[in-house]
């Protein structure tokens, strides 16, 4: 099962691909469907977020032979199985189309369903890596929204 870790470096690339080059338009989508937050959503921004995103991905494929990959790799994938399922709630709420809502909705959720099992039927992982992962990837578009309300938020004069 060696490709399952690196799966979701290649999973999360497609997913960029997606939201940027094509159809891309992800930014514009986002501003307009979060307008409070709209001045934190810039390039600079999502160039070095997505690219911590691939690095942890990355990660999560180099320690798959140490103690602690498989927790890496299932926090990872609870962090894009929510991703997933965030740009599916947002298609619905915007009623338009979320840059991202393909690989998140075919892609993400399926693999991260897929490994969780995987991990945790092969004892692998116990229940309370599992469920602590999980809470740490999903906990991601709390932060996500905390820190871009931060970000957006009136500057002092």
């Amino acid at each position: 099962m060696n490709w399952l870790f690196w799966a979701p470096l290649a999973t999360a690339s497609l997913h960029i691909f997606e939201e940027f080059v094509f159809p891309g338009g992800f930014a514009a989508w986002y501003r307009n469907f979060r307008p409070a937050i709209a001045k934190s959503i810039t390039p600079r921004f999502l160039v070095i977020i997505n690219a911590i995103l691939l690095l942890v991905c990355y990660d999560a494929f180099t320690l798959r032979s140490k103690p602690i990959g498989v927790a890496v790799w299932l926090t990872v994938m609870a962090l894009l199985g929510v991703n997933g399922c965030w740009h599916i709630l947002a298609t619905i709420k915007s009623r338009s189309y979320s840059p991202g809502l393909i690989t998140g909705s075919l892609l993400y959720i399926p693999l991260t369903v897929y490994g969780y099992a995987w991990f945790l039927r092969t004892e692998q992982a116990s229940l309370p890596t599992a469920a602590l992962a999980f809470l740490i990837g999903a906990s991601y578009p709390l932060l996500s929204s905390a820190t871009h309300q931060w970000r957006a938020r009136p500057k002092p004069a």
